[in-house]
């Protein structure tokens, strides 16, 4: 579960329906008018009320066979008393632990209907509850949902909540630990006087969380999760019809609550006040906060849009100013976050190390007063608002998760009493004018603002939770409610779309496959190459490589590549996996051909201009030094060299290495991308909603006539042999005093062959720990409460599969949690092997959570990849079906064995060396001191 400090006004990529967009833009370059691309956005829905109060809203979309059900309640963490500070929260993991009815873990439940896209969240504001099923599980999802808003009370036992209080203090770590973790409390509590709801974050405190007895969240729940205070969504395969009937037979006969007046916020005047902090930061980060109104008010979208013109946008005038040609910062934002009652306006500047902060604090006042003064122009606020459209058409395809059709709909009824909210700030984004963001700006951003300065340096020790100091023996759960569960109906199978070919006039593929819910085009451009293209004494030539791609290609300069895609609602990005390099286009199929146009100068064309390499060379280096000052960074970039060996492929060192870094020339970087970034290396795959036999000329007419570089060969990479996995473990410790936690990974390389049939070796990972049900998960977290969630998994690459376990525990439990994961792991590969409940749990899941994991394009874009990668056919996932049906519990634990080995395991510790050595030199094993690299 996650709580959520930031709630955007839209969520990123928010699905808001069927539409049908203009005509294609002409390839001369013409986009697409703004107000005809939000016209025509929509959800149709129907919204009905029961008479207990439950409000329902229904969103028919057939092109899956999976619904979305979200349960979002009207009461978040500005709703808590005095002293009780992180109960929604708290409460929220409570609703996951088992209600009278499904008393096991509710994963279990979800895990056996093969739902996906599940989880909970907690802001100041709500708490929702989702997760997206199979059409046949549906009834049985309702009847899980209102068992725990109805009949929850009977199931929650003190052993429960000592269980998730435990949990939640170790996510709390969790996030403390990360450096700059601790901003966010003196950010709150500084800008909201005591007494004002949002004076706090949800995460709580862990004195308030200690005292929290069985009878307050007894209470907490009766006050707050009644019908009449939530929202149910449906959205997906279903219509109203279909609804009403099932949602009042599991949900009308919950008794009414009391009706949860959601806490009264005004914007607090502003202080002034300046905080200096210090923590494990590679440079000085200028923060300014301001209160502002809440999502409801006149004057928000233009607070929204101004805030993407000034910091917001990869165009934006503090990137262009502060970054790209003055250089005094290596990263900038600017951003309006609105709750429900109230908001945050931030800005931000990480300082350019060598740079003094006193110029940049200077030169931010200056354009600040600039903007406010001349306000933005009708272009930039143009920009923000087609880039908001985009995002929001791109994210049509989902029904539910963390940003789809099912959240919009939930939002607007809930804050606004409108599900149709969305459409209404979509149509304010298009009609915003400069002078309404200029008199926004003028009201709200011209007092002095809340001024966080963080600095390099130690930051101040945790303090510890005393345990919990609240009653025992009150609020005795009360008698069970009997109700009968429902069975599942017959499970659809996935129909993965038909994969089509083409190869331009050069050779290069183009792999193609359609899907018509959504007028978008997702094209990745993939390169044989990746972060094992990098020799080993030049980790991070990759990464400097395609970080400058897209700044300064052709006759563009890195600014108008960044206006260009905003003009026309594109995103073209890059990423590395360790066997390839990716350039991917996300555009509105209506300005396709603009888009490719700009695709085509940036891969074809780049200028690696020396002012540029210097520039992103220096974000490189402070995101370098961000990785070894951060516990996850540390074991990041110190586990693959203890596992493959350190001039392997895949040792990989984070982000790279700081002295390759710094050496690096343009002639190194040209050098690359000529040897790796060309096209008899590079294949296409395409998703889109257009045929293939048009999109195929598009395709030809950009990259046909590509060629790759004279006299220079192809890159090959050098695969020598992994060093022989260890017979005994060997822990290696990295020393961050103060750590509130210990990040733990535990590796090693296996024989597993990427290429063959490894579906009973994975099917043995996710009984380990692949899942949140794993027995590792359940045991560090869900029984002894020492971790916010521990995974382990298979890393497989075109030259090797890897194998990880990664647990982050609290402290004074690191040496008990290794101990603990050797337990678990000598079991399952000896005499305890897979169990019958745990076989067919993992076959469930996994068969019937199929039509909902490729619901998307971009999931099916991932597929493709991934299947000419290690050369599956193109049906394979059609295949998992019968291939995990056809799965036994020898067959598993035969593949596990033969995959780990127990005693083959290389431990690394990132935490508090005089907390955590002495315990590590009671578990028997060699403890070696090291450096973080």
């Amino acid at each position: 579960m996650r709580h959520s400090v930031r709630l955007s006004l839209l969520l990123a990529g928010a699905s808001l329906g069927t539409l049908a967009l203009p005509a294609a833009a002409s390839a001369q370059g013409g986009a697409a008018p703004l107000p005809s691309l939000v016209k025509d956005v929509k959800i149709p829905n129907q919204t009905f009320k029961l008479q207990n109060g439950l409000t329902v809203v229904v969103h028919e979309d057939r092109k899956a066979p999976v619904v979305a059900v979200s349960v979002w309640y009207n009461v978040g963490s500005k709703d808590e008393p005095q002293g009780k500070t992180g109960f929604a929260h708290l409460f929220e993991h409570l609703m996951f632990n088992g209600s009278e009815n499904l008393p096991d873990d509710y994963f279990k439940y979800t895990t056996q209907i093969g739902a996906t896209d599940l989880n909970g969240t907690t802001s100041f504001d709500r708490t929702n509850y989702f997760q997206t099923v199979p059409k046949a599980a549906l009834e049985k999802a309702l009847f899980m949902e209102s068992d725990r808003m109805g009949y929850l009370l009977g199931a929650v036992t003190q052993e429960k909540l000592d269980n998730q209080r435990g949990v939640v203090q170790n996510e709390k770590r969790q996030g403390d630990n990360r450096p700059g973790g601790l901003v966010q409390y003196e950010l709150f509590s500084n800008l909201f006087p005591a007494g004002h709801p949002y004076h706090h974050t949800p995460i709580g405190s862990m004195a308030d969380l200690d005292a929290a007895s069985l009878a307050d969240v007894q209470k907490w729940f009766i006050d707050n999760y009644g019908p009449n205070n939530a929202v149910l969504v449906l959205a997906g395969d279903i219509n109203t019809a279909e609804a009403r009937p099932l949602v009042q037979k599991y949900f009308g006969a919950i008794k009414r609550g009391p009706v949860n007046t959601p806490a009264m916020a005004s914007v607090p005047a502003a202080t002034g006040k300046t905080i200096v902090m210090k923590d494990r930061v590679p440079a000085v980060t200028l923060s300014r906060t301001w209160a502002i109104p809440g999502m409801l008010d006149k004057q928000t979208a233009a607070l929204e849009l101004g805030g993407s013109v000034l910091g917001g946008l990869a165009s934006s005038r503090l990137d262009n100013t502060l970054v790209r040609n003055e250089k005094l910062a290596v990263s900038v934002s600017a951003s309006a976050n609105p709750q429900h009652r109230v908001g945050l306006f931030q800005v931000q500047a990480t300082v350019r190390p060598g740079v003094d902060p006193a110029q940049v604090e200077k030169r931010l006042d200056e354009i600040m007063a600039d903007f406010i003064a001349k306000g933005p122009t009708r272009e930039e606020l143009s920009r923000a608002a087609t880039t908001e459209v985009a995002g929001t058409i791109k994210g049509l395809e989902q029904v539910g998760g963390f940003g789809g059709k099912a959240v919009a709909l939930a939002q607007g009824q809930l804050y606004a009493n409108d599900p149709n909210w969305f459409r209404k700030q979509l149509d304010e984004y298009a009609r915003v004018t400069p002078a309404q963001v200029q008199a926004a700006f003028r009201q709200y951003l011209t007092a002095a603002p809340l001024k966080i300065r963080l600095e390099p340096g130690e930051r101040p020790a945790p303090v510890e939770p005393k345990g919990p100091t609240a009653q025992k023996g009150v609020g005795t759960p009360p008698p069970p409610t009997k109700r009968d569960v429902p069975p599942v109906g017959n499970f659809a199978a996935l129909d993965f779309p038909t994969i089509q070919r083409a190869t331009l006039s050069n050779g290069m593929r183009v792999n193609y496959a359609q899907r018509t819910a959504v007028p978008v085009t997702t094209m990745a451009l993939t390169f044989d190459a990746g972060l094992a293209a990098d020799a080993a004494n030049q980790r991070g030539l990759q990464g400097l490589t395609l970080g400058l791609i897209e700044e300064g290609a052709g006759n563009l300069t890195s600014q108008q590549i960044a206006e260009r895609q905003e003009e026309l609602g594109a995103s073209i990005s890059t990423s590395s996996s360790l066997d390839r390099s990716t350039v991917t286009l996300s555009a509105l199929s209506a300005n396709l051909a603009p888009s490719l146009d700009l695709l085509e100068t940036v891969v074809e064309q780049p200028t690696f201009a020396p002012a540029e390499l210097e520039r992103v060379r220096a974000q490189a280096l402070t995101g370098i030094a961000a990785q070894q000052r951060d516990p996850n960074g540390i074991a990041a970039r110190i586990i693959p060299s203890l596992v493959w060996g350190a001039n392997h492929p895949y040792a990989i060192v984070g982000n790279g290495s700081a002295d390759a870094v710094k050496a690096f020339t343009r002639n190194d970087i040209v050098g690359f991308q000529q040897k790796w970034l060309r096209p008899d290396n590079a294949e296409i795959f395409v998703v889109s909603n257009l045929p293939l036999s048009q999109l195929t000329p598009q395709l030809e007419r950009r990259f046909g006539t590509w060629t790759a570089p004279a006299g220079v060969a192809k890159g090959t990479k050098q695969f020598a042999a992994a060093p022989a996995r260890p017979t005994t473990p060997t822990i290696y410790l990295v020393n961050v005093p103060s750590a509130p936690q210990s990040v733990i990974v535990a590796g090693q390389v296996t024989g597993v062959d990427p290429r063959g049939d490894i579906i009973a070796t994975q099917a043995g990972n996710e009984v380990l720990g692949g899942n949140f049900l794993s027995r590792i998960n359940t045991d560090l977290r869900e029984t002894k409460g020492w971790s916010y969630g521990v995974r382990s998994s298979f890393d497989v690459a075109q030259g090797g599969v890897g194998y990880a376990i990664t647990a982050p525990v609290q402290a004074d439990r690191t040496g008990d949690s290794i101990a603990a994961l050797n337990s678990q792991v000598t079991d399952l590969l000896g005499g305890k092997g897979v169990t019958t409940d745990e076989l067919e749990r993992l076959v469930s899941n996994n068969v019937n959570t199929l039509p909902g994991r490729f619901e998307t394009s971009q999931a099916v874009l991932a597929a493709m990849m991934s299947n000419s990668l290690l050369g599956r056919p193109d049906d394979y996932q059609e295949q998992l079906a019968a291939r995990y049906r056809a799965l036994n519990q020898g067959g598993i634990d035969t593949a596990l064995r033969g995959a780990i080995d127990p005693k083959g395991f290389t431990w690394l510790v990132v935490g508090d060396a005089a907390k955590v050595k002495p315990q590590l030199d009671k578990l028997g094993y060699p403890v070696q001191v090291i450096e973080a690299k």
